[in-house]
């Protein structure tokens, strides 16, 4: 991209503001350098980094990059074995810390910003050589006290020195103050002295460092201090010398990092460069657009991006898909040369990774080459008038234009004879227009008002005019060639009618229908526009109703659904208190069972049924409907595995009583139930010989023998008692516990339990083929 078309465009003044929003002086380079791009690919990339920085000021978010500095010249010089001062080397801990917080704050966003999160995986904290900084140089860039032992030990002595020598002066300041000319203690030459006047020299002795302009006040060194201060002065040597070691010692541990730095560095300034684009993207209401190869642009609500948000007029912009070129023919002042620029600068910004000043969605070609003659191209050094200046600049073009540029035309033809410049203005529209070059050309000349109807892939256009206020609107009207309106302007200035009579009858007959011809043309643009205004009212009046009743609708959804909780959580209060009352009513039923004669696996059976009797509250539209109605349509058969709904409770299918009932059998229960309270599960996966077991004991399928052995004696005990019920519940008449021989504890508390449980009628040792004295077996009543 020629770098005359950029400052035609006026894009270095987008390059002025960009700088502006750019936060570090890394940054700020960039920025300067800002070149458009040629290729689809690389102009998509900088898109792409420019919308996530956009998308994180859209959260109200701010990429910290505060306390960043160009530390490259330091970074050489420590890297060729120079010295770093102490603000240097403070520049590079505050850099240090500054990309780290930009790194932390990108990772610590919780949307997906893969451009930026990559970016900052490329940096590296380097939290040790901060802090080893940090530890020996103050805010200000003063070396601290704790920067080294050797330090500390120097200044201490330094300060008991200085306070010695203040000591002595200020004795000297109360004894001898008619002596001088201030009682005061100052310091000359690195040492401490004081104001002696001329007469007194001799009297105060000393070395005389300095003396007033008048020559009156002399400042002495008295005898008294002058070790003092020499021991002082060595003292600030010997600190010096420390204060280059130890910033010797930083320098090395920063050339040492020097390639790591300067990633970081060009990392953070791409960061930089990607924010400001995103402020400026801000502050022009911008958007994102959609690149492409195929020479299409297609813009709504466009603005030129350097007039006032308030003062400037959008268009509508379309070329490269109906139509290759359009002339804008109109009266000056009217807006044409900004529409020109505005088109050509949006373009450039697009392909500079800039959003551009335009609704979203809006659509932009990449050109290898955007080529523009506008404006006053008069050179005086070159003695060339403004239609040779023009004409040379339009020679340039034509010897580079093909099908991937974009040509923009001012004036087209301006400066010389109007028929001869009308005709040179066709005859270089057609030779752009054969190239498949996107061409925008104004022009004056009213031949070219039937130029797009005689061309193909042209279309006219013009910028509107109020003949009521005399001023221009600025607006664009693609497909609608511009008015001279000289009749209209004149009447309302107020010309005789009779001379704007004589006029309109002096013009040929082809002149009067074209200007006939446009304004029709204008008027059913205008109505066709306040047509879609009106239709485009309707649309959003229909979607803000759509909205409402969808938010009605939800709002209601969500009523109903806060029923259904309610309903449940009541019913499942209700069915929780009558589980409590029939707890009560079990508890004290089973403490009769001696005298009901009844055994103790049946309690067991009908405890567990009542801890499993609270039912399922299901939601409507869940799965259990749908499969509790695909369970009524399968035909069941004895031995079939079903769940009977009112209890919650498996079973198994014994037989079919008629066509809607079926005898099933629940646990120990035999129970006759009609078709639509049984829902199948599928078919028995046992083996023939455990089938009856297994109907028999309903879902406790048990093994005939529990293995204890290596449990601690509460855990085998509690196991023990749990097997027994479930052994009951599957109507075993005789079980085998083993528990090993070991010290016998183990086996002697499975006696002991046993002995006292109501459901047993013996226990006994195995016998040599059952385990021996490591099986207890035990028979059931």
């Amino acid at each position: 991209m020629n770098q005359r078309v950029l400052k035609v465009l006026e894009f270095n003044k987008i390059i002025e503001q960009l700088t502006k929003h750019a936060e570090t002086s890394l940054g700020k380079g960039l920025t300067e350098k800002l070149k458009p791009a040629i290729e689809l690919s690389e102009v998509n990339a900088l898109q792409d980094e420019t919308d996530e920085a956009v998308q994180i000021l859209r959260l109200n978010k701010v990429i910290p990059l505060g306390g960043i500095r160009d530390i490259r010249p330091s970074l050489k010089r420590s890297s060729i074995g120079g010295g770093l001062s102490a603000l240097e080397c403070l520049d590079v801990a505050n850099t240090i810390y500054g990309g780290r917080q930009a790194k932390n704050f990108i990772e610590a966003l919780e949307e997906d910003f893969p451009i930026l999160q990559g970016l900052t995986q490329l940096v590296t904290p380097l939290k040790e050589l901060e802090l080893e900084i940090k530890t020996c140089i103050d805010d200000h860039g003063e070396i601290l006290d704790n920067a080294s032992a050797k330090l500390r030990g120097i200044r201490s002595s330094i300060r008991t020195y200085e306070a010695r020598v203040r000591e002595k002066l200020e004795n000297y300041t109360r004894s001898h103050s008619n002596m001088l000319s201030d009682a005061i203690v100052t310091i000359r030459n690195d040492r401490y002295v004081l104001p002696v006047k001329q007469e007194y020299r001799s009297q105060i002795g000393g070395i005389v460092h300095d003396q007033s302009s008048s020559g009156q006040t002399l400042f002495m060194e008295p005898k008294a201090v002058v070790d003092l201060n020499n021991q002082l002065h060595e003292a600030l040597l010997k600190e010096k010398q420390e204060i280059e070691r130890i910033l010797a010692e930083l320098s090395a541990s920063v050339a040492g990092e020097a390639d790591t730095l300067l990633i970081n560095l060009e990392v953070l300034a791409k960061i930089d460069f990607i924010s400001a684009r995103a402020k400026l993207s801000r502050e022009m209401k911008a958007a994102k657009p959609v690149m492409n190869d195929q020479g299409i642009i297609k813009m709504k609500q466009a603005r030129h991006p350097l007039i006032a948000t308030d003062e400037v007029v959008p268009n509508d912009i379309e070329i490269g898909e109906n139509y290759t070129s359009i002339v804008i023919t109109g009266p000056n002042t009217g807006g044409k040369t900004v529409t020109l620029k505005m088109i050509g600068l949006c373009t450039i910004m697009a392909q500079s990774g800039l959003q551009i000043p335009a609704f979203d969605e809006c659509e932009l070609a990449v050109f290898k080459e955007v080529f523009a003659d506008i404006g006053d191209e008069q050179s005086i050094e070159q003695n060339l008038s403004t239609f040779s200046s023009h004409m040379k600049n339009i020679v340039g073009i034509i010897e580079r234009v093909d099908e991937e540029s974009l040509v923009l035309f001012d004036e087209l033809g301006s400066g010389t004879d109007p028929g001869e410049g009308a005709a040179l203005a066709m005859a270089i529209l057609d030779e752009v227009i054969s190239r498949n070059a996107r061409v925008i050309a104004t022009t004056h000349y009213p031949e070219l008002k039937a130029y797009g109807y005689n061309r193909k892939n042209v279309v006219n256009a013009s910028v509107e005019f109020d003949v009521e206020s005399l001023q221009p609107t600025y607006r664009l009207l693609i497909g609608v060639p511009g008015r001279s309106n000289a009749f209209e302007i004149s009447q309302r200035l107020g010309l005789n009618t009779m001379v704007i009579d004589r006029a309109k009858g002096l013009i040929g007959v082809d002149s009067k229908n074209v200007e006939n011809m446009i304004a029709s043309l204008e008027k059913s643009q205008l109505d066709a526009e306040r047509e879609y205004e009106e239709a485009h009212k309707l649309l959003v009046e229909s979607e803000k109703l759509r909205t409402d009743i969808e938010k009605e609708w939800l709002a209601l959804e969500q009523q109903k659904e806060k029923l259904y909780k309610k309903a449940e959580e009541k019913a499942e209060k209700a069915l929780r208190k009558a589980r409590e009352e029939a707890e009560i009513i079990v508890d004290e039923i089973r403490k009769m069972k001696t005298n009901a004669g009844l055994k103790e696996h049946e309690w067991i059976e009908a405890r567990k049924m009542l801890d499993e009797a609270q039912p399922k509250l299901l939601k409507k539209g869940t799965k259990e409907k749908e499969k509790s109605k695909t369970a009524e349509e399968h035909v069941l058969s004895p031995g079939d595995e079903i769940k009977l709904l009112t209890v919650n409770q498996q079973g198994v299918v014994l037989e079919k009583v008629n066509e809607n009932n079926y005898l099933i059998q629940v646990g120990i229960m035999k129970v006759k139930a009609k078709r639509q309270d049984l829902q199948y599960i599928g078919k028995p996966k046992l083996t023939p010989e455990k089938t009856v077991a297994t109907i028999k004991g309903s879902n406790y399928h048990v093994r005939t023998e529990l293995d204890l052995r290596g449990e601690r004696f509460e855990d085998a005990l509690h196991k023990l008692e749990k097997y027994i019920d479930d052994a009951l519940l599957a109507g075993y008449s005789k079980v085998s516990i083993i528990h090993g021989k070991g010290t016998g504890a183990l086996r002697s508390g499975v006696q002991d339990f046993v002995k006292s449980h109501p459901a047993i009628a013996s226990a006994r040792m195995g016998s040599s083929g059952e385990g021996g004295s490591g099986v207890t077996v035990l028979e059931f009543k």
